[in-house]
């Protein structure tokens, strides 16, 4: 027999629980509108004009090499590239993590990437004319950019083996409001995107640690290829992250957005900027954000 206390009581709990959830639309109307204007979109969907901004207040990021706009600059793409070992080719408009190739090194006239598959010339040579085509960006052409890798610290080279992680936060009118770090897998072919099969990791504003973990909108607690435990941990560096974070939204006339974040062995480094950020990081933090954002102080600590 059907108990209508408990039904009740369960679904005054849900309503409770929905009344806490950021949602896309009001993520939109209440957020993104609001505190953004338009004519500042290109500063975080351009990873150049990103770099630019960060470098007048002397944010670490990472090193530029090479930026290929045109089709006949790749004349000189194999000249380029044996300057050097490993480097990360991306689109400067790109969107969702897609277009990012990963090189950790050389094998005979080819290169290898992070995820282990080999790469020849000419395979690199249509995946920046692709980025150059606009196959990754928002438009209809995109600069393609050849930039320093990464090593990532060793903490996280501990959650994070198969490739670079970040820590995705978002800032609200220069205030931290959530956290969390996002882990490649094997099935992310070593990007740190959650749609690809990366993992969401929440992580207390207050103390940097690490307090509940999702893949593929399931909660975990180990990581699905290492087996290493995912709560409980300290990232590094974490006071001055939070400074970055802060600086990097001083500095741009958007007031709502995502700021991502390496931890390379030296320190932070900021990877992007972005405008639009997702709402998985609810999930990964197993909770919601809409108090949070009118709060004073961050996850209610």
């Amino acid at each position: 027999m059907l108990n209508f206390g408990r039904y009740f009581d369960r679904l005054k709990r849900i309503r409770s629980r929905m009344r806490k959830v950021l949602f896309i639309n009001q993520r939109n109307l209440s957020y993104i509108y609001p505190n953004n204007q338009r004519m500042d979109y290109p500063i975080a969907d351009n990873k150049l004009k990103t770099k630019e901004l960060l470098k007048t207040i002397d944010i670490p990021i990472a090193e530029t090499y090479f930026v290929y706009e045109y089709f006949y600059e790749l004349l000189q793409l194999k000249t380029d590239l044996l300057q050097y070992s490993d480097f990360v080719i991306k689109p400067a408009g790109g969107k969702g993590g897609g277009g990012i190739m990963v090189i950790s090194g050389r094998c005979g006239d080819d290169w290898m990437g992070i995820n282990g598959k080999q790469y020849s010339l000419e395979s690199i040579r249509k995946h920046v004319s692709d980025i150059i085509f606009g196959v990754y960006s928002f438009g209809l052409s995109d600069f393609a950019i050849v930039e320093y890798r990464i090593l990532q610290h060793s903490a996280i080279e501990l959650l994070s083996p198969f490739g670079l992680a970040d820590v995705r936060m978002i800032v609200k009118q220069h205030r931290p409001i959530m956290a969390m770090l996002r882990l490649a897998t094997k099935n992310s072919n070593g990007t740190a995107n959650l749609h690809q099969g990366a993992i969401g990791v929440g992580i207390d504003i207050n103390t940097g640690k690490t307090i509940n973990a999702t893949l593929n909108g399931d909660y975990i607690s180990r990581h699905p290829d290492s087996k290493v435990d995912l709560i409980g941990h300290t990232i590094p560096n974490w006071v001055e992250l939070l400074q970055y974070c802060k600086r990097t939204s001083e500095a741009t006339p958007l007031k709502y957005l995502g700021i991502d974040l390496a931890l390379s062995i030296s320190g932070p480094v900021i990877l992007e900027i972005n405008v639009r950020p997702g709402i998985e990081i609810q999930n990964a933090n197993n909770l919601g954000m809409r108090a949070l954002l009118e709060s004073k102080d961050p996850q209610g600590h």
